[in-house]
């Protein structure tokens, strides 16, 4: 049966009509109107992905992956810069590269949206589009958020904003600067993360929001909508990133997200006494990832998660050569490997790799959670912090609970304890002593 959801648009209306009703509305269409009918976004868009109407200055689409929120975004920007000559459109995204990449550059970025007779110029050295109009799209990253500091803007939009590293001080700046014009507006398209700054957006009386799930888009393969609803339809994943629901804290949860976000610190941290790789190795090569942590005591006597790793679906030599690219890149002084699985295997893989490489292997004796337990307290304690955002990280913390459960995504947290190995031994292990000096 043809799925038509509700608020379905002119071409999808079409596109689940039989075929040969379909081919005979388009007879006599010639080649370059039906392409012309392709690119016009009045009969592609769905009642979500067109602005509403009113007296709003955000406009927040919350919904799942393959929604169609790229697209929408990218639209919107055209529609802005055609129709406001001499505009400054900021384009900002999760990092410079993602910018360009997705909101410029990808298949339903500003350059394929655009028709030739309004193409903009696009100088990646600038990170500038410049419209036949006269309007200007400039690209910037939510990883440094001072950049957005000063300059104004008509509008902008803001891509994937769950996963900026650091959205209160990104959009604050922003928002100082959104200042030009009788009508200056924000679009926000993210997949939702219970952030406190996302949750303070909702309830902005100026905020107009929009929801969408992953289902709306008829134009997705069937196949692709049928695979990701039986594997994760009905679980937390499932209802964030397929149905775009906003979920609050699992109850006893560990690491609550508000707990994250005060402990998370911008720029490096100069001054290190010891820095060490955690590492979770997987039961089998197809199973669960190989979580891959780094972390760093500080000569403050803090501890510091500097930056997360983890592979899945690798060799235990291609996992074991991640781990020691990581102790590499980090200049890390030991390697800390959960022995459980496959006991002295991990050791003599990861010496096959690089024979030099410091290993001390921990046999877990108590449960995930009940080891993460005096962790989570040193960050309750402004004693541990995450250097950045490490979104795949902090949603498989914020999925363990005091109770010994988890409910984060997949079937195992790896991540979160290779994170939990790693602080364990910086600040609650036999080896833990007062900090020395160690210069990066």
């Amino acid at each position: 049966m043809i799925r038509i959801p509700e608020g379905a648009s002119k071409i999808e209306l079409l596109a689940a009509l039989p075929l040969k009703e379909r081919i005979r509305r388009l007879t006599g269409i010639d080649g370059r109107t039906l392409q012309k009918l392709l690119r016009e976004w009045r009969l592609w868009a769905r009642d979500g992905q067109t602005p509403p109407d009113g007296d709003w200055r955000t406009w927040l689409i919350l919904a799942g992956r393959g929604f169609g929120k790229t697209r929408t975004g990218s639209e919107w920007v055209k529609s802005l810069a055609g129709a406001w000559p001499g505009a400054r459109i900021a384009l900002i995204g999760a990092t410079i590269a993602e910018t360009r990449a997705v909101m410029v550059e990808g298949p339903s970025g500003l350059l394929s949206v655009c028709d030739a007779d309004f193409y903009p110029k696009w100088e990646p050295s600038l990170g500038r589009l410049s419209f036949p109009s006269g309007a200007q799209a400039l690209l910037y990253s939510a990883a440094e958020p001072d950049a957005l500091r000063g300059p104004q803007h008509h509008f902008a939009w803001c891509d994937e904003f769950a996963k900026w590293a650091y959205p209160q001080a990104a959009w604050d700046n922003l928002s100082l600067g959104l200042r030009l014009g009788s009508q200056p507006r924000a679009l926000v398209t993210t997949t939702p993360r219970p952030l406190p700054i996302l949750k303070r957006l909702l309830k902005d009386p100026s905020t107009c929001m929009t929801r969408g799930r992953t289902g709306d888009n008829l134009m997705l393969a069937e196949s692709f909508v049928v695979a990701v609803t039986d594997a994760y339809g009905g679980t937390r994943l499932g209802r964030q990133e397929l149905e775009g629901e906003l979920i609050e804290d699992v109850e006893g949860a560990l690491w609550p997200r508000g707990l994250i976000e005060r402990c998370r610190v911008a720029g490096p941290v100069s001054e290190l006494a010891r820095v060490v790789i955690g590492v979770d190795p997987p039961a089998s090569a197809g199973g669960d990832a190989c979580g891959i942590v780094a972390a760093g005591l500080g000569t403050d006597g803090c501890g510091y998660v500097l930056g997360d790793a983890s592979v899945a679906g690798l060799s235990p030599e291609g996992w074991a050569r991640a781990v020691a690219e990581a102790a590499e890149t980090y200049g890390a002084d030991r390697v800390i490997a959960e022995a459980n699985n496959g006991g002295q295997m991990v050791e003599s893989v990861l010496r096959a790799v690089k024979a030099a490489l410091p290993i001390t292997l921990v046999h877990a004796s108590r449960g995930k959670t009940a080891r993460a337990e005096p962790v989570a307290a040193l960050f309750e304690k402004k004693r541990a912090w995450f250097m950045g955002a490490f979104r795949e990280l902090e949603d498989e913390l914020a999925g363990l609970t005091t109770g010994g459960g988890y409910e984060g995504p997949g079937r195992s947290p790896d991540r979160a304890d290779a994170m939990v190995w790693a602080m364990t031994e910086l600040m609650l292990g036999k080896s833990h002593a007062r900090p020395g000096l160690r210069l990066l």
